[in-house]
């Protein structure tokens, strides 16, 4: 499956519908145990104002959208965040795999494509934020060489949320 899987920029062809309803089936279960990601429940045109923001990507399977990442430069949309706006430091956001395509390494596919994007911008350092009640998550961006850097509350969030990074070569 992993060699089947294209990775490319988001068209205008794309439905934001099924994009958000991609998301929705991701977080579905981190909204079920109380952490409210913007993506569990955010509309299409909320997606749509997210990947306007940044290079988005999907991952697509026989034509069919089972993943997605957004690559946000440094300084682009920092949120206040005082990790984001470090001079060199890129971050990713609205990162999400189909359930029924997880554990195929179509996530890890996401994350290498936007760090060699990152490096050939020639950005030294990239960046996310996750729920730090989401020890499985860290634990697997850990696993691919982010470290914890920071800890931070959005406004309105049921968690902190800790900021990871990576020194990208």
């Amino acid at each position: 499956m992993k060699n089947d899987i294209l990775i490319r920029l988001i068209n205008a062809n794309d439905s934001m519908e099924e994009l958000t309803e991609l998301l929705h089936r991701a977080y579905a279960a981190h909204a079920a145990a109380g952490m409210n990601f913007t993506a569990a429940d955010q509309d299409a045109d909320e997606t749509r104002r997210r990947i306007a923001i940044g290079e988005p990507y999907v991952a697509e399977l026989n034509h069919r959208i089972v993943g997605t990442i957004i690559l946000r430069a440094p300084g682009v949309l920092t949120y206040g965040i005082p990790y984001f706006e470090k001079p060199g430091v890129a971050y990713f956001a609205q990162f999400a795999v189909d359930p029924d395509y997880q554990k195929h390494g179509i996530g890890s596919r996401l994350v290498e494509f936007v760090e060699r994007r990152a490096a050939e911008l020639k950005i030294p350092e990239l960046a996310l934020d996750t729920a730090e009640p989401a020890a499985e998550l860290i634990a697997w961006y850990d696993r691919r060489g982010y470290k914890p850097v920071d800890i931070t509350q959005w406004p309105g969030k049921t968690y902190r949320s800790v900021i990871l990074s990576k020194k990208l070569a």
